[in-house]
């Protein structure tokens, strides 16, 4: 195995409504497709996204030579489901996620069927649209915490010194779809929960972060279901107590679905 830069950084990317892979008027569309140019220029080994649509009892990640797509929605436009994103599996780090997150004390299982899912793919595709770069997912545990997730991130830090880009994809604000939309502009529980989160990560805050329920405003209005925060926290433990946090991107859905998105860097 060649020699490989270390790398800093960890991200935690808002992924929103699938239709962003067709979709020209959705704002976060160009923050991905200038993801290279703006965001993130080095070329990582592999990638780890863990993503908020592949939720298991205990920590999962796949193994598979080539990342066959999921396409985990239903309702859009016919050409959505034939979208491709060939890109290699990474068994490799697979096997390597399983072994620190053992060695860490949690169970961890691997599967070798499962695919990619739009939590990985859609960003992905405008990110990366070579699709070059091996990658693989893992999964969250909705029914554990936030500090399970900030836990999971810091057993897996070492991948970073290891070229391995570690991108945590779930939306910083995800109400239920019975939530009325905001035609007006943000709604202000959401402007409240996605400003408290900000101004909570880049204060270093992240034990509250863990802890939002007790600390966050509109949290239950904000994340009804954790799922889509929780990818946050990996992110998070994997850069450190210690890292920096930077808002790169933020745009909104309907006023209600929040695509602001993180970068953290080690120190």
């Amino acid at each position: 195995m060649g020699e490989q830069e270390a790398i800093r950084e960890t991200f935690y990317i808002s992924h929103g409504t699938p239709k962003m892979s067709i979709d020209d008027s959705i704002p976060a569309r160009k923050f991905f497709q200038e993801w290279k140019e703006k965001v993130y220029s080095k070329r990582p080994k592999s990638m780890l996204v863990i993503s908020a649509h592949w939720e298991t009892d205990v920590p999962a990640v796949n193994a598979v030579n080539h990342s066959d797509l999921i396409y985990d929605f239903r309702g859009f436009p016919a050409i959505m489901y034939q979208l491709k994103y060939p890109a290699p599996g990474a068994p490799d780090l697979a096997r390597r996620v399983e072994e620190l997150l053992t060695a860490s004390g949690f169970s961890c299982v691997v599967d070798k069927k499962r695919g990619l899912d739009h939590g990985s793919w859609v960003p992905l595709m405008l990110m990366y649209p070579e699709a070059d770069i091996p990658v693989c997912q893992l999964s969250v545990q909705s029914h554990l915490d936030g500090t399970h997730h900030y836990n999971l991130g810091k057993a897996l830090a070492p991948l970073k010194e290891e070229g391995v880009l570690i991108i945590g994809s779930g939306s910083a604000v995800h109400p239920s779809n019975s939530t009325p939309i905001s035609p007006d502009g943000v709604a202000p529980w959401a402007a409240a929960f996605d400003s408290w989160l900000e101004e909570a990560l880049k204060s270093g805050r992240y034990e509250d972060v863990n802890n939002y329920q007790a600390k966050a405003p509109n949290w239950k209005l904000a994340h009804p279901w954790p799922e889509h925060f929780y990818p946050l926290h990996v992110a998070m433990g994997a850069a450190g107590e210690n890292s920096k946090a930077e808002l790169i991107h933020r745009s909104w859905d309907h006023g209600t679905l929040g695509y602001a998105s993180y970068k953290f860097t080690s120190c």
